[in-house]
């Protein structure tokens, strides 16, 4: 009787609250910041128990963790929503595909953002050992790029094609590990480097030439996205701009 007086004021802050609609973005951010920070500290952990030298190695090379993990969730998450799921369906859903979303998609976008901010973040307190300008600019685009598809859920599909992308990352990551540990000549590496290669040619290229051709099917969607945006932004900006003026 006590576990479920608790039970359904936590069943209605996690349904009325933290994954209504408007809170979804919120949510999912701090959600995604959370896993980062979570997961960093298990790799600490886990990389201290099983590899003896691991605590010998500088700090700056005990730190990138967390973008393997965001590559392989989104990678799923992506490949999900853009060849299996019917929300972009042509057939299931009636409307315009530029401006389809769902609460499964927002989340998972939000995530992706609070992965941004996190490894932003690392990159800067660490700068430039982790990556010079380049790689804030970067960052800096992505994350301005999914968080407004992830706000206003516009373009989320293709937000998603090109997120799949990210399936390069653990392999491109796991080449600086072989490399770090002196494995550069072994066969894992090259190995590594053929799968890289193949991942890099499907993810790169051949998807992309499959994002323009859907753009073409859809131009008149597309189209009229772009002219929503171009109307929209300029007035938003407006009033952000009167906003910060009045108060």
């Amino acid at each position: 009787m006590g576990i479920k007086s608790y039970q359904n004021p936590a069943e209605l802050l996690v349904k009325e609250y933290l994954l209504a609609d408007s809170f979804i973005p919120y949510t999912s951010i701090i959600c995604g910041i959370c896993a980062c920070k979570m997961v960093y500290d298990l790799t600490q952990l886990f990389s201290s128990v099983y590899f003896k030298s691991y605590p010998s190695l500088p700090k700056i090379q005990r730190t990138e963790s967390i973008s393997t993990f965001h590559a392989m969730f989104i990678t799923a998450i992506s490949l999900y929503f853009v060849f299996w799921s019917n929300l972009y369906s042509d057939n299931q859903y009636a409307g315009m595909v530029t401006f389809r979303s769902s609460a499964l998609s927002t989340f998972s976008l939000g995530a992706s953002v609070g992965y941004f901010l996190a490894d932003l973040g690392m990159i800067i307190w660490f700068y430039p050992s982790l990556g010079g300008m380049e790689y804030v600019l970067h960052h800096l685009l992505s994350l301005a790029a999914v968080a407004y598809s992830m706000l206003t859920g516009e373009g989320q599909l293709y937000t998603f094609m090109v997120l799949i992308s990210e399936t390069t990352t653990p392999g491109i990551n796991l080449r600086w590990y072989l490399d770090t540990v002196g494995m550069k000549r072994s066969k894992a590496y090259l190995v590594n480097g053929v799968v890289i290669f193949v991942a890099w040619f499907v993810a790169r290229v051949l998807l992309f030439m499959y994002l323009f051709y859907h753009i073409f099917l859809h131009y008149d969607q597309v189209n009229c996205c772009c002219k929503t945006l171009s109307a929209v932004i300029p007035r938003r900006a407006c009033l952000l701009f009167t906003s910060l003026f009045a108060s």
